[in-house]
């Protein structure tokens, strides 16, 4: 299993970010995928989850209205359209699959 996470970088307040994860290795049709995100000294926290059809997605109240996660079976990619970024989404954000697999991680940075 392999994900590749992709699209981070550095964005004023209120702006925006998409962020791209590529599969391989597994049956990605086949899987629910999630975004994770880390800030510095604070845990890991949910983002988003998207089923493995796209047909039912879920959020964290934080980014709930704000942020979108969408997938493309065709591809293997799973997104994150993360729109109207405040400071405290400043994280690495990390694509998580099936039996706990993770990405390396993208860095986020929400500054003026």
């Amino acid at each position: 299993v392999q994900l590749v996470e992709s699209g981070g970088g550095l964005v004023q307040p209120g702006g925006s970010l998409r962020l791209s994860c590529a599969a391989s290795g597994f049956t990605f049709s086949s899987y629910a995928m999630s975004w994770y995100r880390q800030a510095p000294g604070k845990a890991r926290e949910f983002v988003a989850r998207i089923t493995s059809e796209g047909g039912s997605t879920n959020y964290a109240d934080s980014v709930k209205g704000r942020f979108t996660i969408s997938r493309d079976n065709a591809k293997n990619m799973v997104y994150l359209h993360a729109n109207s970024l405040k400071s405290e989404d400043t994280a690495v954000y990390y694509c998580n699959g099936p039996w706990g697999a993770r990405g390396q991680g993208t860095q986020v940075t929400v500054s003026s």
